[in-house]
């Protein structure tokens, strides 16, 4: 299992910047081999990635979800195995911190070899640095979504 951290502060309110990550059908305008997202409901979407001309489609579903503080998911069905969290932490009123950890199991010795160099984790950082640059250059969210899922063991 690859597993890789990242954060970047954004230049927004923590509601702006949590309203713009519940948008998970505007991710490809910002995030790297991410073809399309369709949001089935409420906790399940649907993800076609590109990733070095490898395509992949998966349904993963929001496993925790709390306004203005996390977005977990993990993958549940699809050749790609995957968990996340964003969590956001308010720096101060126009001003927010965005955290990001992914883990996932490379497959194929493409896959193997790119996490091995540290691909996945500039991956990571580039499509951050992209959200930053994304949200900063609207000044506001494309939508929102206030729902909250709260973990089954909760």
């Amino acid at each position: 299992m690859a597993s890789v951290q990242e954060s970047v502060d954004v230049d927004v309110p923590i509601r702006v910047a949590y309203d713009q990550w519940t948008q998970f059908e505007s991710f490809p305008q910002f995030m790297g081999g991410v073809e399309r997202i369709t949001q089935l409901d409420d906790t399940r979407t649907h993800w076609v990635t590109n990733i070095d001309g490898v395509t992949r489609e998966f349904d993963a579903e929001i496993t925790e979800q709390h306004p203005e503080e996390r977005v977990a998911w993990t993958s549940t069905s699809g050749g790609a195995k995957h968990a996340g969290v964003v969590t956001f932490h308010r720096l101060d009123d126009t001003k927010t911190r965005v955290m990001i950890q992914i883990d996932w199991e490379p497959t194929g010795i493409v896959e193997k070899a790119g996490a091995a160099l540290g691909f996945d984790d500039r991956q990571v950082k580039a499509d951050a640095k992209r959200f930053k640059e994304f949200i900063e250059s609207r000044g506001s969210e494309t939508g929102a979504w206030r729902g909250d899922v709260s973990r089954p063991d909760q």
